[in-house]
């Protein structure tokens, strides 16, 4: 069945029930795509990879090292095991952070088998000592090994198998450049539309056995943040609410009350969302604010507000930043409903 022509016709007509039993709960950890055909979105770079690796299939070769590049919650994970399954390799995985030592990342290279996919995530988080070891190893598949300690120190070189690194970073300009050019292929991830998430939504539902009907799917969409792990998050909670209230089927209602009761509004604001623009808009209203002052009223840190907030509202047009500080536009007091003359109420 494609995934663009979803089919409920066989979801239960039942209650909505809560995950219980092991297979329920595989399946909430399934919702990944398991190949370049079922990923929906991203259609520039999926038909990028179906060349790469379609390639490299056909010359019996392992695929050139990717690089994956975008916002938190776009599919570069899912698309690391995708390559593994379309390359028919095992896939091993670890992150940047994790890998502190050299001695960390050799014990993993040495542990590949022929044609595996390594994926790191986080890879600009790699210490420079780490990336040292990973250059040798992209570029001519070899290890090269202290064996001892001053004087009588020695090098040793060790062959790697064939292998393909993936990597995932969300900040493009960290990677060092010397790594950045040892891949082979850079795929940039954008934002999804408002349709590409309510397929997603879809197939999240068939797999979570929810009945989606009318325009539920869409509406979780829209509140998604142009983001699939946020449409599939808000499904859950959808889900769970639709169980504990004993709604048989997920209409327009049941999503609308649902998210409304777990505070996301209608632009996907959360209560952060709110409180930052709620601040701009009252507290701070008609006046630029710093960063850190923002941060300290909101009680979040600074790296928070501007990672993981600060992105989605400049990007709706719900407050700028200027050479003085945040500032919240028009929008922002009409989404609050109040003025921006004054910061009161209309």
């Amino acid at each position: 069945m494609s995934h663009r022509d979803v089919d409920l016709a066989h979801l239960s007509a039942g209650v909505v029930t809560p995950v219980a039993d092991e297979q329920e709960r595989r399946a909430e950890v399934s919702l990944r795509p398991g190949t370049l055909d079922a990923f929906v979105g991203q259609r520039e770079l999926v038909r990028h990879l179906e060349i790469v690796l379609g390639s490299a299939k056909a010359r019996h070769q392992s695929a050139d090292h990717l690089l994956f590049a975008g916002p938190p919650g776009l599919g570069k994970t899912s698309l690391a095991s995708i390559v593994a399954v379309e390359m028919g390799s095992g896939l091993r995985i670890t992150s940047g952070p994790v890998l502190s030592r050299p001695g960390d990342l050799a014990a993993l290279l040495t542990d590949l088998q022929d044609g595996d996919v390594l994926f790191i995530d986080e890879i600009h988080r790699l210490s420079r000592a780490v990336e040292e070891v990973l250059y040798p190893a992209m570029e001519d598949r070899r290890l090269d090994v202290m064996i001892g300690r001053g004087p009588s120190a020695r090098s040793i070189r060790l062959d790697l198998p064939n292998f393909t690194l993936v990597g995932a970073t969300t900040r493009t300009g960290l990677v060092a450049a010397p790594l950045r050019d040892r891949f082979g292929f850079i795929g940039q991830l954008d934002l999804y539309d408002v349709d590409e998430l309510a397929v997603i939504a879809q197939r999240s539902a068939l797999l979570l056995d929810v009945n989606l009907q009318g325009d539920a799917a869409m509406i979780i969409a829209s509140r998604s943040r142009g983001t699939p792990r946020i449409a599939n998050r808000l499904l859950r909670r959808v889900r769970d609410f639709a169980a504990v209230q004993g709604h048989r089927v997920v209409d327009d209602s049941v999503v609308v009350e649902a998210l409304e009761l777990f505070g996301v509004d209608e632009y996907g604001l959360d209560k952060i969302d709110r409180r930052i623009l709620g601040l701009l808009c009252g507290q701070f209203a008609n006046q630029p604010v710093g960063l850190t002052t923002l941060a300290h009223a909101c009680g979040e840190e600074p790296a928070t507000i501007e990672d993981a907030y600060e992105p989605y509202l400049l990007r709706e047009g719900l407050l700028i930043r200027t050479p003085r500080g945040r500032v919240s536009t028009e929008k922002a007091y009409r989404h609050l409903g109040v003025s921006p003359h004054s910061g009161g109420l209309f």
